[in-house]
């Protein structure tokens, strides 16, 4: 009797000792999307939560104009009165059923555009801002390269199907992410109901916003929609809660409206903003050289959950100097603060150095320019 009570304390204590061991015990399994392609990334420090294929290029359909939005907003012409063009008022796909001739100004065709998903008025705006798609696309492109969108080519503003206009889930996160420093892009993405004024060849329109997240997920701050047969459904939302603010991105999802609740429910649950580095004095074990003097602009926060809060390192990088002592200009950063998980870097912050008085600072440089060609070269060094 007293073995076999042994024997299965014994197996009751495998049994915890297996199921304590299982991958994701500590953090909850990752959601799983229909989406082709999907990215959720926190809008703050643009750290990648969740990807699946998110470098893939694909067709993205009305999702483009989002870039459509921000460069009309950027114009500096919402205010101005657009005549609408003939072209732009038989434009093919969804619409906002402009009128040639008719007398409309920019910031209303950018609501049409947004909520309607208007390609009369994205035609509308591209001739308004640039003279013709042509130019504008030219806009669009070199806008993306200025923001790093590497994956990505535009050929027109509304997202209509061509061979030539592409992009990922991660472009479009970065975009989105840009899109919304901007208060007039934000006032405009989340706007449920727009009046939009009469014209000379249309009475008062009132358009709702396509978006069904707006009124159907408590935590919404915005989005847009598309579809084409070549895309399929594509999505891009935001959300916030307490003081995490995402971006989720989805292309040729038939269940988009499901998965971006789950994503954004999964992030709120798992991840935390922590202040990983903060403003003002970094040290370093590099001797009394650098107390006091590398140090940091701005404090930075990431979104992490209780196990990464209690893994992440940070590494200090320090470059070599360039050419002689004297071109170097102070007001440059010295080196950079790593934030690493995993054995990858998932944040860096520039580090500065300030001195006191010229005095130091002839001492310093003449002494600091000999170690670095001597010892560091650019290597890391762990902080303490």
């Amino acid at each position: 009797m007293k073995i076999r009570l042994q024997r299965a304390a014994w197996i009751f204590f495998c049994m915890i000792l297996c199921f304590s061991l299982l991958p994701g015990q500590a953090r909850a399994e990752q959601p799983g999307v229909s989406a082709q392609s999907a990215v959720l990334m926190d809008q703050s420090s643009g750290r990648v939560l969740f990807e699946k294929n998110s470098h893939e290029k694909l067709p993205i359909a009305s999702i483009t104009k989002v870039m459509t939005a921000i460069l009309a907003i950027e114009s500096g012409k919402m205010d101005k009165t657009v005549i609408v063009s003939p072209k732009a008022a038989t434009t093919e796909g969804s619409s906002v059923y402009l009128k040639p001739g008719e007398k409309i100004k920019l910031k209303d065709l950018v609501y049409g555009l947004m909520l309607r998903s208007g390609n009369d008025a994205s035609i509308a705006i591209a001739e308004a801002v640039a003279r013709s798609v042509t130019g504008f696309s030219l806009l669009m492109n070199e806008k993306a390269r200025e923001l790093g969108m590497v994956d990505t080519h535009f050929t027109n503003p509304s997202g209509l199907d061509h061979p030539n206009h592409y992009s990922t889930a991660c472009d479009m996160a970065i975009l989105t992410q840009y899109a919304m420093k901007s208060p007039v892009f934000r006032k405009i993405f989340k706007t449920r109901i727009y009046r939009a004024p009469a014209t000379n060849k249309e009475n008062v329109r009132l358009w709702h916003n396509k978006n069904k997240l707006l009124t159907g997920y408590e935590y919404s701050t915005g989005g847009k929609t598309g579809f084409t047969k070549a895309s399929g459904r594509t999505l891009i939302s935001t959300a916030s809660k307490g003081d995490l603010d995402l971006i989720a991105v989805t292309i040729n999802d038939r269940d988009d409206w499901k998965d971006h609740r789950q994503l954004f429910d999964w992030a709120f649950a798992e991840f935390q903003r922590v202040e990983v580095v903060r403003k003002g004095k970094i040290k370093a074990r590099l001797g009394n050289l650098y107390e006091g003097h590398l140090f940091s602009k701005s404090s930075l926060f990431l979104p992490l959950t209780k196990d990464e809060q209690r893994s992440f390192t940070k590494k200090l990088i320090l470059i070599k100097l360039p050419g002689n002592v004297e071109n170097w200009t102070p007001p440059s950063p010295i080196g950079r603060l790593e934030i690493v998980l995993d054995g990858r870097t998932i944040h860096s912050v520039p580090l500065y150095y300030k001195q006191k008085s010229v005095e130091k600072k002839r001492g310093f440089w003449s002494i600091f320019h000999g170690i670095l060609d001597a010892v560091l070269s650019g290597t890391e060094r762990p902080l303490s």
